[in-house]
């Protein structure tokens, strides 16, 4: 199936279509396929001259049993006491995760994030973050890099020790808004900056007046909803 994993029916037309002389994007486009699809599978399984769609499944496959058996089940998620049931609770984690992803999250800050939005103390040492990822200690720490620069968790250091824990609080909706209105505000001024050189009635001109228009608008309304979300967060606060 289009975008999914070659098949070994995808592998035996890879196999004619090198035989016949067609290139890479030929194969793709009739497979429904990236180009680079193409040739990522012709190059690790022998090139071009010694391509076979039986030898190139099969080597597939056992390298996927390999990967499979040297990855250790992940720990189940701490309950907490809270009588959960850990399938579901790993089933939350995961579809959380993709959907970071889906929004432009890259992968290894989209489970981090969501490994930390799962815990009911929302902190969690490097340390934590590789046990229940299983993954090593570097990736951790460039996704923690990335988010905090993106304002989406703190550094803190763990009471009573030097060790550094990362952490998401209620404040986190509150910075990422303000990242997005600080980010929008840039883009209007640089597209009104490019609507008064290019002049505001010609047509690019226009759309950049235009763009910078709906941006502001955008950034004004996600002001009023972070002015309301304090409002929020005060009045529960004061309970």
């Amino acid at each position: 199936m289009p975008g999914g994993r070659l098949t070994n029916e995808d592998r035996q037309h890879i196999a004619a279509g090198l035989a016949k002389g067609l290139g890479y994007a030929e194969i793709g486009r009739r497979l429904e396929r990236p180009a680079s699809t193409i040739m990522r599978e012709v190059t690790r399984n022998g090139g071009p001259d010694d391509y076979r769609a039986d030898r190139a499944h099969k080597a597939t496959r056992q390298r996927a049993r390999r990967h499979k058996q040297a990855q250790p089940p992940a720990p189940p998620i701490p309950d907490g006491g809270h009588g959960r049931d850990p399938q579901a609770v790993q089933e939350v984690a995961e579809s959380f995760t993709e959907l970071l992803i889906q929004q432009g999250l890259p992968r290894m800050e989209a489970r981090v994030l969501a490994c930390l939005q799962i815990t009911d103390s929302g902190a969690l040492t490097a340390a934590d973050l590789v046990q229940r990822l299983r993954v090593s200690p570097a990736s951790v720490s460039h996704a923690v890099a990335f988010l905090e620069q993106q304002g989406m968790l703190r550094r803190e250091l763990v009471p009573g020790g030097r060790r550094e824990r990362y952490v998401i609080d209620d404040e986190i909706g509150l910075r990422n808004l303000l990242t997005a209105v600080q980010m929008s505000v840039a883009l209007a001024a640089a597209s009104q900056r490019a609507a008064e050189i290019l002049g505001p009635t010609t047509p690019a001109g226009a759309r950049f007046e235009s763009s910078a228009e709906l941006t502001l608008l955008v950034s004004e309304a996600l002001r009023q909803a972070m002015e309301q979300w304090r409002q929020r967060l005060a009045a529960r606060g004061a309970e």
